[in-house]
């Protein structure tokens, strides 16, 4: 009994902040969070136009430095030569995806056009005018959904409180799906290195853009996007800010014995015909594990759920072990993967106070 009462005083909790956090979009919390620009950044504001395209250049160290000999394998893997990109503004590639479709090209082309193409939906941060404004921004990765629809979610509530949103698409989703629809396995394995590059490179695409507070870049993965975020920010702390939702370490482990979506992933691994050896090399590249020493501590944020079954908490509790990250740094909620919907608001009111916090 007292459990079930505990349980209804945290959803009165997180309801009652749901209504106070997340239905007022663009409002005078918007105008706080938004940095008074000054002259040559308002002026810079007019050149947000579709069709814009601005000079980037990749800031990822060269030669990432580890005394772990691991961890610079892994490095040696995921890593590649810092470039300079173009990055376009588009029309949104569909209904409701953001005020525009921002562009770039993946630093690790695959050979597939559209996929190779990089999109991310901007949602764009206003003044009270409406007008593009200067403000932090976030890179949002998306979960495993088809739809993108938590993304999506996550990136839309974020904006409604003055930040700047750019919700990138992984590796065959969304603008980046095959004409044929759902991508094959082998398709998607050698993806899983590519879509790690994708969301290090989206940080300087989006440092590029005018209307970014550029000092104040941060990163944001759920389930999926959470253990692509967890890597891709170990790369070289690209980022100013890491949060991580619903993902932890041991990638292998999670697709072995997590259920439902962790479940089915494994059964299609199955009917791709690919044996434990081919799948464990794989997931083994991109593993968070190996890299987890050189997240930030400081700046980094796990949410993990205590009866979450796709993401077993051992494996989160070992990505926050190898991290370094101390107890409120790792908010454990009481939920599965899926119930953990409830607790967003939170989630989301404490992501944005860090990234706007001086």
């Amino acid at each position: 009994m007292r459990r079930s009462l505990n349980r209804l005083v945290q959803l009165a909790v997180v309801v009652a902040i749901s209504c106070s956090w997340m239905t007022s979009p663009r409002s005078a919390d918007s105008a706080e969070t938004a940095t008074s620009p000054s002259p040559s950044t308002a002026d810079r504001s007019s050149e947000i136009l579709l069709g814009a395209t601005f000079e980037a250049a990749d800031s990822l160290t060269t030669k990432p430095s580890d005394p772990n000999t691991d961890a610079r394998a892994c490095l040696a893997g995921l890593c590649w030569t810092p470039e300079s990109f173009d990055v376009e503004i588009q029309k949104p590639w569909k209904e409701g995806a953001g005020d525009f479709c921002v562009c770039f090209p993946t630093p690790r082309p695959v050979g597939h056009a559209s996929n190779d193409t990089v999109a991310m939906e901007w949602y764009v941060a206003r003044d009270e005018a409406g007008e593009p404004t200067r403000a932090p921004a976030c890179v949002v990765v998306h979960e495993s959904g088809r739809g993108m629809d938590v993304g999506r979610l996550i990136a839309r509530s974020l904006n409604a409180h003055g930040i700047h949103t750019f919700m990138i698409h992984l590796p065959w989703y969304g603008r980046r799906a095959p004409d044929t629809g759902k991508p094959t396995m082998d398709m998607v394995l050698p993806a899983l290195s590519q879509g790690i590059a994708d969301v290090r490179r989206a940080r300087d695409a989006v440092a590029a853009l005018p209307v970014v507070d550029e000092k104040k870049i941060a990163v944001q993965g759920t389930s999926l996007g959470g253990f692509v975020t967890a890597t891709a920010a170990g790369l070289d702390r690209g980022f100013d800010n890491t949060f991580i939702l619903l993902a932890g370490g041991d990638v292998a482990g999670v697709i072995k014995h997590g259920a439902k979506d962790a479940a089915k992933f494994r059964e299609d691994l199955e009917q791709a015909g690919l044996d434990d050896q081919q799948v464990a090399d794989v997931l083994h590249s991109i593993e968070p594990l190996r890299v987890a020493h050189r997240l930030d501590p400081n700046r980094t944020w796990l949410y993990s759920g205590k009866f979450d079954e796709v993401v077993p908490p051992e494996h989160c509790e070992r990505l926050a072990k190898a991290a370094g990250l101390a107890d409120d740094h790792h908010l454990q909620l009481h939920a599965t993967h899926y119930s953990g919907m409830i607790y967003l608001p939170v989630v989301l009111a404490q992501i944005h106070a860090h990234i706007t916090a001086e």
